[in-house]
């Protein structure tokens, strides 16, 4: 008999173990990533939107909306699988902006499980992932931790 395929799945709760690390792939931002994000939130500050108004700036350039950053590693972290059909929930999320990314920049984000807590109660436990966003010079642009509710692994089923 030949073996069933399975879909993709991601880690359960209880195969999270803390000290765990990972890396993204990177992504470029364009212009239009910008403008179909200032679009998406009606976040039209010029700072993002106005080339002209940006020379004058302290900023020098255009600068992408740092939740669009923070968009795209959540993003590119879900990429790496481990959270196909396993993540229940965001719980939460604490970043800081240390340095703009600007319209050509490369970021990826590089990812360490710091925590996880049990909440059998909600069908799983709460990881804790701390975040770095780093661009193309391996400067970090953003720094912080997402906290997911994760599934637990189903019971396996007594034998007959």
């Amino acid at each position: 008999m030949a073996a069933e395929l399975q879909p993709p799945r991601g880690l359960y709760f209880e195969e999270f173990e803390v000290g765990s690390q990972m890396m993204t792939r990177g992504r470029t931002i364009t212009e239009a990533d910008i403008v179909q994000f200032a679009a998406l939130t009606g976040d039209f500050n010029p700072m993002h939107t106005d080339a002209e108004y940006c020379k004058t700036s302290f900023m020098g350039q255009r600068v992408a909306h740092g939740m669009l950053t923070i968009s795209y590693a959540v993003g590119q972290a879900y990429q790496l699988g481990i959270l196909e059909r396993t993540v229940l929930g965001f719980r939460g999320l604490e970043m800081k902006f240390s340095v703009p990314v600007y319209i050509g920049d490369t970021i990826h984000a590089e990812i360490v499980v710091s925590d996880k807590k049990e909440a059998r109660r909600l069908g799983g436990g709460v990881v804790t992932l701390d975040m770095k966003i780093v661009n193309q010079d391996g400067k970090t642009v953003q720094k912080g931790n997402l906290t997911l509710l994760m599934a637990s692994a189903p019971q396996e089923e007594a034998s007959s």
